[in-house]
């Protein structure tokens, strides 16, 4: 799909993949206006029926969580965002909740600790 889109329409000067006609920024009513229309094309009914990816913005935080939650790193997970370290510890730190244990495991193996030499 992302090559049919840059084989018809090319990369904006800058090198984003969407542009508008003129090659500038494209505004927020057209990325609205097309997501609504792309949801039913992209969705079973049934979540298009749900909150699932309601707002465009809906996916760029899922998966901000989900590479949170799969270890990633807060600064690498912020420059896929596209952010900064500190929105992403600011907005999304509340999906790190109850991983202090998980990390101070892994820390631990990397030390080479044994579970009793941190008693």
């Amino acid at each position: 799909m992302f090559r049919a889109h840059l084989n018809e329409f090319g990369t904006a000067a800058d090198g984003r993949l969407f542009q508008n006609e003129r090659g500038g920024l494209a505004g927020v009513s057209s990325y609205w206006r097309v997501w609504q229309e792309a949801r039913p094309l992209a969705f079973p009914p049934h979540k298009v029926a749900s909150p699932l990816a309601r707002k465009p913005y809906d996916g760029r935080a899922t998966s901000i969580k989900d590479w949170l939650r799969s270890g990633l790193p807060v600064a690498e997970a912020a420059r896929r965002a596209g952010t900064s370290p500190e929105v992403i510890d600011r907005h999304y730190a509340g999906c790190l909740d109850n991983s202090e244990k998980e990390e101070n495991k892994k820390s631990e193996k990397a030390m080479g600790w044994r579970p009793s030499d941190a008693a």
